[in-house]
């Protein structure tokens, strides 16, 4: 029977946050004003490592500066913060086991609160086709028109995670009932209610919190950036 392996990005698979990066990366080439966009992601990042991220709101700042440019631009840029920020960021642990589940024939997916924008060129790196990531809505829904800068659909933060899940699941006819062994790893306490969903919840580079309940729950616990 195939099995389910479940992966977070930010932190979990790659030691920064890529949505953070990106905003930095905006501020250095200029397309966002620098002092008025860092306090509002310092703050909106704030809000999310205390569980208290108005996710809707957060998504249409980064969002509406991506709305201003051609996708033509925008994926120049992607490839420079790729190439300068993302690419040498990657850890070889994090590779491996991504790797190491898709060897074993495992059902793999990303599910990160990040939109797709940013994340759709990092899952690639990874090898991961499949991607569950805040979705960005473009002018006419299509997938390769201009942005509009705002979310779409049900975004992919805390519950929406399982949200997320279940209707891809459903779309392959399966349910996390279906698979025997079912993975998530992920760094961050606001995915709780997912890892509480899996067979085999991971926490991988947990936060203060995620560690203590991973503690008293008995789940395992990965540390895949420390130093070998």
């Amino acid at each position: 029977m195939t099995n389910l392996a479940l992966f977070d990005l930010d932190h979990t698979l790659i030691p920064t946050d890529s949505d953070h990066e990106w905003g930095r990366f905006m501020v250095r080439l200029g397309i966002v004003d620098a002092e008025t966009f860092m306090r509002d992601v310092d703050r909106f990042y704030a809000d999310y490592k205390t569980g208290q991220l108005d996710i809707h709101a957060y998504l249409e700042t980064m969002l509406t500066p991506l709305a201003r440019y051609s996708r033509a631009q925008l994926a120049a840029w992607h490839e420079q913060f790729m190439h300068e920020v993302i690419r040498p960021a990657l850890v070889p642990a994090a590779l491996e086991l991504v790797r190491k589940h898709q060897d074993n024939g495992d059902l793999c997916c990303i599910v990160t609160a990040t939109n797709e924008f940013i994340t759709r060129p990092i899952a690639d790196a990874f090898g991961v086709e499949m991607l569950i990531a805040c979705e960005v809505e473009t002018v006419d829904g299509q997938p390769h028109s201009p942005f509009t800068g705002r979310g779409a659909g049900t975004p992919s933060y805390r519950e929406g995670k399982i949200v997320r899940v279940e209707a891809w699941l459903a779309s392959l006819g399966k349910t996390l009932a279906d698979f025997e062994h079912s993975w998530f790893y992920s760094d961050s306490h606001n995915d709780i209610p997912l890892l509480e969903k899996v067979t085999d919840p991971i926490a991988t580079n947990p936060d203060a919190t995620l560690r203590a309940h991973a503690e008293a729950k008995g789940w395992r616990i990965l540390d895949l950036f420390q130093p070998s």
